[in-house]
């Protein structure tokens, strides 16, 4: 919960400039997060400088069918459960956090799309990692 209140949003993610935030964003919070922020920075060792394009074009390609994303995202997930297994807590705060970070900062019919296809990434690679497919709580 954050401590400033923040004015409701009125943009959408219709352009590669928006989405580029909307990851910038996200992936602070989950760099700094005390369940993820390991896994990315210590286990997985990311890049920040080089992932944050990479995972701009993927969400660009998602949400609006752009080209210049070319990638495997599940492999580089197996690569991490082998040095250290995701839990169902791993995916379960992921989500939570690109919830809201999408609740906090775009509404329309391209986050509601950005919150399905995420939805949809967590519930597949967990049930494909860890055998249980988490979603967000209602």
């Amino acid at each position: 919960m954050r401590d400033t209140p923040r004015p409701a949003p009125t943009r959408d993610l219709d352009d590669p400039a928006e989405i580029a935030e909307m990851v910038r964003r996200f992936y602070a919070d989950v760099a700094q997060d005390d369940l993820l922020g390991p896994m990315f920075n210590d286990v997985a060792q990311v890049d920040w400088a080089e992932h944050l394009p990479k995972l701009a074009a993927f969400w660009s390609r998602a949400l609006l069918g752009q080209s210049g994303y070319s990638g495997n995202p599940f492999r580089a997930h197996v690569d991490v459960h082998e040095q250290a297994p995701f839990t169902p807590a791993h995916f379960g705060r992921w989500l939570s956090l690109f919830h809201e970070t999408i609740d906090d900062g775009w509404i329309g019919p391209y986050a509601d799309r950005a919150l399905d296809v995420a939805d949809n990434v967590a519930r597949v690679h967990s049930h494909q990692l860890i055998g249980e497919a988490v979603q967000l709580s209602p």
